[in-house]
């Protein structure tokens, strides 16, 4: 094996690290930026104890007191033998009634679980490093690819992308970018960057102004960074990653019809599809870069 493949392999198993490390993060920040409508984040665990911080584990430390506490009760109650004859105890009762026992493990956990989101994310690295090799924009791709998980997670659970994130994420993509275009053995372009960036979110624009109902604001915030990320290796693969979001799209639509889980005016989160699109176009520009 030669000197250059195995630098690639260990670009890619960092960036599968990276991933794994940086999709643990994100259960707390899916939870609170997953708020109703009118509200920018949580501010509380679903039992109302105040959520502190953005990154880490969706799991409250006070509600786990409050189970141990319960389940430390619950050992403490009189055993079987020791009750009186015709008393129920917790195994005699019937199903689905109320008990003070222990209750069930888990219900601290008020968010998404760490391992999904961290596999996710790894693999989202892995392959964006086996594509991109060792070029200076691998690093941009490794740090937007956590952001594009999380706000696809927001989405699909409340179908919403947070301002918080959309545009801030639009500035570091072309700044970074921008950055990495003084780069030497960089592969692509920033002007085309830019030009993609305006050219994907005026085009989601119109599709917003023709039909509100079927296009969210927050996707027209959104694809200013897909965009940007799919002009860095030109029109062809800007075009790419825009027909493979709205392929994506289609094909879950329809198959939610075919299984009678949806109907035709069922509004469903277009963002996953619009990041999912722009990661393979990604992929494929720079695979041919």
């Amino acid at each position: 094996m030669d000197v250059g493949m195995d630098l690639d392999l260990l670009v890619v198993l960092v960036a599968a690290l990276w991933g794994a490390a940086t999709g643990a993060l994100l259960p707390r920040a899916a939870y609170r930026f997953s708020a109703p409508s009118g509200e920018a984040w949580r501010e509380r665990c679903p039992r109302e104890h105040p959520v502190r911080g953005w990154l880490g584990r969706a799991r409250c430390a006070q509600c786990a007191a409050d189970e141990t506490s319960l389940g430390s009760r619950a050992a403490d109650e009189p055993s079987l033998g020791s009750r009186a004859a015709g008393e129920p105890s917790l195994g005699s009762r019937a199903a689905g009634e109320p008990s003070s026992g222990p209750r069930a493990v888990g219900q601290a956990v008020y968010g998404p679980r760490a391992a999904p989101l961290a596999l996710v994310t790894a693999l989202v690295c892995a392959a964006l490093a086996a594509a991109t090799g060792t070029r200076p924009e691998l690093a941009v791709w490794l740090l937007l690819a956590p952001v594009g998980v999380l706000l696809a997670a927001v989405d699909l659970k409340v179908r919403r992308l947070p301002d918080p994130l959309t545009l801030p994420l639009a500035v570091a993509a072309l700044a970074l970018l921008g950055l990495t275009a003084l780069v030497p053995e960089h592969a692509g372009e920033w002007t085309t960057a830019l030009l993609g960036a305006l050219a994907l979110g005026a085009g989601y624009l119109v599709l917003f102004l023709i039909n509100p109902a079927g296009m969210g604001f927050g996707d027209v915030k959104l694809a200013l960074t897909a965009g940007a990320v799919l002009g860095w290796y030109g029109w062809p693969t800007l075009m790419l990653g825009t027909f493979a979001g709205f392929l994506l799209g289609a094909f879950y639509g329809g198959a939610l019809l075919v299984a009678r889980r949806a109907g035709r005016k069922t509004a469903i989160p277009f963002g996953p599809f619009l990041i999912a699109g722009a990661f393979l176009g990604v992929l494929a520009g720079a695979y041919a870069a």
